[in-house]
């Protein structure tokens, strides 16, 4: 059966895979190997160096390829290295428009590196595309859109962007660590890249740093691929191999991620203590039919504020949580609990979190793949 008419389900586990030549392990074995035999200067067998290219990181990334409707996928020694190389693309004098709403780690790359070459960055609400289209000009060579955002949880219309973005001849990059290929596919509503922190839901059991980037336009690989092997800011066989794994279960860790995420933001906002909650599945969503159409289900992020919107109570609640882990990152079967104005999204100063509305009394959520009423009952021991 052809790959393209499999369901995500099935591509999950087979996409891009088949069994290894030389035994054939089902599992593509982990090459814990930095250089390869050649019979003579050149002549090798499609390897020569683990930088350029690892036959285990090769089976990662025709597997992303594969969830994600592409061609061509790139595996990065982490997100932000993935995000790295999509600024490289670009020139002193470029500019950028970016969502207000994004990770702290992205907003520090593009602001405290890469500004200082001579790339401008705008930082602006991206859930109405004419707002998009009054910070576009001459020199903007590149739209960046995380959705849903991170963590404010906001839903931008991926077609709309897209359209814009041909319009004016401007590459659309997406962040799909949220959505994740399970929800969403962009490269199907007109994006040129896909990127994840491939560390979060893909990998999904909190045992890897790995990034990515997928795209069909091969001109466009082949320069990604230039700069992934010249910068050489690649992943190792083993981080290949656990990331693989973990999407072979993508799709069932995603359901339940998802059912979990409902449960845990209904609770939250029928909560007499809590101000506001901030979950794309909610009719009051500003962008909820969008979110409807681009999305399958609507994820395991849930952010939310107290209703005394201090600081002090929301660190007290995370503090006193149990079940949930009060750590970094997000994606993993366990449920995690962050705070972002101290943790995620400290690199951005308190006046432009604000602006978006990452202010201190929010907390994040990552819900995890556990008993939904086991995390309810945690967070209303926490929550009091």
């Amino acid at each position: 059966m052809e790959e393209k008419k499999l369901k995500f389900n099935t591509k999950a586990i087979h996409g891009g895979q088949s069994p290894d030549k030389a035994y054939g392990a089902v599992m593509p074995p982990i090459y814990q190997t930095s250089t390869y035999a050649q019979t003579t200067p050149g002549g090798h067998k499609g390897y020569e160096y683990s930088r350029s290219a690892n036959p285990t990181r090769t089976a990662l990334e025709n597997s992303l390829a594969s969830i994600e409707n592409g061609t061509y996928g790139l595996a990065f020694g982490s997100g932000l290295a993935a995000i790295d190389a999509v600024i490289k693309l670009l020139n002193p004098g470029d500019e950028v428009v970016s969502t207000n709403d994004l990770y702290g780690g992205s907003y520090r790359i593009f602001k405290q590196i890469f500004e200082k070459y001579g790339i401008t960055f705008h930082f602006i609400g991206m859930q109405d595309a004419e707002v998009i289209q009054s910070y576009i000009n001459q020199n903007t060579k590149l739209l960046w859109v995380e959705t849903p955002t991170n963590p404010m949880m906001n839903v931008i219309d991926i077609r709309a962007v897209a359209e814009l973005a041909k319009k004016h001849d401007i590459l659309l990059a997406v962040d799909n660590t949220f959505a994740t290929p399970y929800l969403q596919t962009p490269l199907d509503m007109g994006a040129d890249i896909v990127m994840h922190s491939a560390t979060k839901y893909l990998g999904g059991h909190s045992d890897v740093v790995v990034g990515a980037l997928v795209v069909k336009d091969k001109a466009l690989a082949d320069a990604l691929y230039f700069i992934q092997n010249a910068s050489g800011a690649v992943c190792g066989p083993m981080d290949s191999f656990l990331t693989l794994r973990g999407i072979k279960t993508l799709h069932v860790r995603m359901q339940r991620h998802c059912e979990n995420g409902r449960a845990v933001a209904e609770y939250l906002d029928k909560h007499s203590k809590i101000d506001k909650v901030f979950w794309p599945g909610f009719e009051s969503h500003p962008n909820h039919e969008i979110a409807k159409r681009q999305m399958k289900d609507f994820g395991g992020m849930v952010s939310f504020i107290p209703k005394s919107r201090t600081e002090a109570d929301a660190i007290k609640i995370v503090e006193k949580l149990k079940v949930f882990t009060l750590a970094e990152s997000l994606g993993g079967v366990e449920s995690l609990a962050g705070h972002p104005a101290s943790m995620t999204h400290a690199s951005i100063p308190k006046e432009e979190r604000e602006k978006s509305g990452v202010v201190d009394a929010l907390i994040r959520l990552s819900v995890g793949i556990e008993d939904a009423g086991d995390l309810v009952a945690d967070l209303e021991q926490a929550i009091g």
